[in-house]
């Protein structure tokens, strides 16, 4: 087995003002992502998507952020995957990014729901060709016999060369927060923590957290 007690870092790049912190999660999350494509981070719209299934077991995995609009976090998905069948039973979900170079992540929970078939097709149209035969022939989550059986119905859609549509079983979810956590790595692990928790009127209260 491993032991990993040796494995260990200090974190000294950055510290956090919350009094420079903008009064809405959504528009601090703007800054920091763009902070983070400023510095060339591979990927920075990779999240860790968390889910609860209807028997309350956890599941994660990446997705990527594909739109930031006022209401929240949108990517786009197979309804049919297990991520999917998770939300259709149970909308509560989390999402993580990390920067490690930034040594920052951001902490998102919130509800999820269907953004518009009409969205979906937008967006569908400009992937990749072989992103969107990738969609249509991928059951996903489902037990495949082997990779040849996807090489194969890549082979037979790549040979019609005609235009592939976005199927009935892709689209887009949005995540709606509910609380927005900003964390910043600091020396002798006294790391800054900033919530933002919404109240119901909807407005946004602000507080900082211990490590």
């Amino acid at each position: 087995m491993l032991n990993l007690t040796e494995l260990r870092k200090d974190y000294n790049k950055e510290t956090i003002d919350v009094n420079t912190f903008n009064a809405n999660p959504m528009y601090q999350f703007n800054t920091w992502f763009q902070q983070a494509i400023d510095v060339k981070i591979d990927e920075p719209n990779a999240m860790v998507l968390s889910t609860v299934n209807s028997l309350g077991k956890p599941s994660s995995r990446v997705v990527l952020l594909k739109h930031t609009e006022a209401e929240g976090f949108i990517f786009f998905t197979n309804y049919l995957s297990r991520k999917g069948q998770d939300i259709e039973k149970n909308t509560s979900v989390s999402l993580l990014f990390f920067w490690k170079e930034l040594e920052r992540q951001v902490r998102i929970e919130g509800l999820v729901e269907k953004k518009s078939p009409e969205l979906a097709s937008e967006y569908f149209k400009s992937r990749p060709y072989k992103s969107q035969i990738a969609a249509v022939i991928s059951p996903q989550s489902q037990e495949i016999p082997n990779r040849a059986f996807l090489d194969q119905k890549m082979s037979e859609l790549e040979n019609l060369s005609e235009p592939i549509t976005c199927p009935e079983h892709w689209g887009g979810y949005i995540i709606k927060p509910e609380y927005m956590e900003f964390w910043q790595g600091r020396a002798n692990r006294l790391h800054d923590r900033i919530a933002y928790i919404k109240n119901s009127d909807l407005s946004w209260r602000i507080t900082r957290l211990a490590p």
